[in-house]
């Protein structure tokens, strides 16, 4: 892999920013930075950003009072400064109301307007349609979608709509997308995810309506002044439009993407909507589709009817920046349906942090300091703990998308090291003289620091690169820090204050 390119889906701008959007934010931020650490900054590019148009947000903007325009100015600008707080790497922030993006949309619209299908049909084409509409959802429902009449997703019975409008013709590509998936061209994980788009292509493939005459919130259909473009087509877009599509270099670079992460709700948008359009385009689909579950807050839906969605800068403020995203993805493994017990999290931070990581650098430091003069002895790792095999679970584990699984590796190396204390006793030893092996054991645990502090560099970016500064190791490069037995005997430590105050 020469370059590495992942996406968020971008958040439709309807409310807030909650902790929903944040797990999947830290999550791909986590990739990036890890990727970045393995290629190089400039190797890895990393988007996510706001889904602004569609008749939802004009129908909430109306109800506060504001232009759609102004409303999702003012939402944008909440998302955006959220993960600022969170510390989050992006390259670049799209917003589907810019210039650039709606300029991308057309002209894309403009080509499929032209482009003929597998078959040898028109890909767009006109048609009328009658059907059940979920605004909340921006789609269409069919009777056996709904859950006693009503959406299951949004409580609320659909509006029964008739327009005219243009379509793609999906049911020409339904044999093509199966190959493509099922030969995981285009990679769709977990495993059960890929079974279900595959079942759904199964069932056969209905043509899709891609504009709207109701719908003035949106941008206008290049050969139709008439309508506006569906909001979910004009929304996919956004991948290659902040590449700059067609022409600049970040696109040639860096499409197609390597990673997009996204929510089970729009994996049908995603696995099949949108790798058709782009094949009916000339453009090649993305490598991969990871699909993340839901999540309950304490056993309850995230609802702002029971008062129970949790504010990621809320976490921020109490716990500290750092605290906060290893709380938001450390709940469960990334992938499955969870649910975040908001009443431990001050438990898991003293536990997993404040207990965990802050207590066993200090303690170290303060023994280094103590026992060898403040100094890191000339010696080499000779701990139990096989620190080239754990390197090798963890990078596995990010290519698998396991990063839960990597926070018990971390969690496993600090116990360890505990553990290694509490059997080794330095102070026991040092009483009786023997500075060889309080040396020695000393020498093994600043070593585990420095690997402990690499692994948390794409987790916790702000403690990783602290630990480093603390064993007074100059290098962020991944692979000197996985080095073994290359600190410098030279360089004294520094304590430092706590890292993590206990709550």
């Amino acid at each position: 892999m020469e370059k590495y390119y992942i996406t968020t889906p971008i958040y439709y701008a309807n409310s807030k920013p909650h902790i929903g959007h944040a797990y999947t934010t830290i999550v791909a931020d986590i990739l990036a930075r890890y990727y970045r650490l393995k290629l190089g900054q400039e190797n890895v590019w990393f988007l996510t950003g706001t889904d602004e148009h569609g008749s939802k947000i004009a129908q909430v903007a109306e109800k506060e009072g504001k232009d759609p325009q102004t409303f999702v100015d003012d939402v944008s600008a909440l998302f955006q400064l959220s993960w600022k707080n969170l510390n989050i790497s992006n390259n670049d922030y799209i917003r589907t109301t810019e210039k650039r993006h709606e300029d991308v949309v057309t002209e894309i619209l403009t080509k499929l307007k032209s482009a003929k299908t597998p078959l040898g049909n028109d890909f767009i084409y006109s048609g009328d349609y009658e059907g059940l509409y979920c605004v909340g959802c921006e789609s269409y429902k069919k009777p056996e979608d709904l859950v006693d009449d009503k959406c299951p997703d949004h409580n609320k019975e659909p509006e029964l709509l008739k327009e005219s409008n243009w379509y793609i013709r999906l049911s020409d590509y339904a044999e093509i997308l199966k190959n493509k998936i099922q030969n995981d061209e285009i990679k769709v994980l977990p495993a059960d995810r890929k079974t279900e788009v595959l079942s759904f292509i199964e069932q056969g493939l209905e043509d899709v309506a891609i504009s709207r005459q109701q719908v003035k919130w949106g941008i206008p259909v290049p050969f139709d002044k008439d309508q506006t473009i569906y909001v979910w087509v004009d929304a996919l877009l956004n991948y290659i439009s902040a590449l700059g599509y067609p022409n600049d270099e970040k696109f040639k670079k860096f499409w197609p993407a390597n990673t997009q992460l996204l929510a089970k709700d729009i994996l049908k948008f995603h696995a099949i909507i949108w790798p058709a359009m782009l094949i009916a385009a000339g453009i090649e689909a993305p490598k991969e589709l990871f699909i993340h579950g839901y999540f309950t807050i304490d056993g309850k839906k995230m609802s702002k009817t029971i008062g129970n969605v949790i504010d990621p800068n809320d976490l921020v403020s109490e716990f500290g920046v750092d605290a906060a995203r290893y709380l938001i993805v450390s709940q469960f493994p990334f992938g499955q349906d969870g649910d975040v017990k908001a009443d431990e999290f001050k438990v898991k931070y003293n536990s997993d942090l404040a207990n965990g990581i802050g207590n066993l650098v200090s303690r170290v430091i303060t023994m280094a300091e103590k026992y060898c003069d403040n100094k890191i002895p000339a010696l080499k790792y000779t701990g139990t703990f096989n620190l080239t095999a754990l390197w090798k679970r963890v990078e596995q584990n990010y290519v698998d998308y396991k990063i839960f699984e990597n926070l018990r590796e971390i969690q496993e190396l600090i116990s360890w090291a505990d553990n290694h204390i509490a059997e080794t006793t330095p102070w026991a030893k040092a009483k009786e003289g023997k500075a060889a092996e309080v040396n020695q054991i000393l020498y093994n645990l600043i070593e585990v620091l420095k690997q402990l502090a690499g692994l948390l560099l794409p987790i916790l970016p702000q403690t990783g690169a602290e630990i480093l500064k603390r064993i007074n190791f100059a290098s962020t490069d991944i692979e000197s820090i996985k080095t073994l037995n290359n600190l410098d005997s030279k360089k004294t430590l520094d304590k430092g204050e706590p890292l993590f105050l206990r709550k």
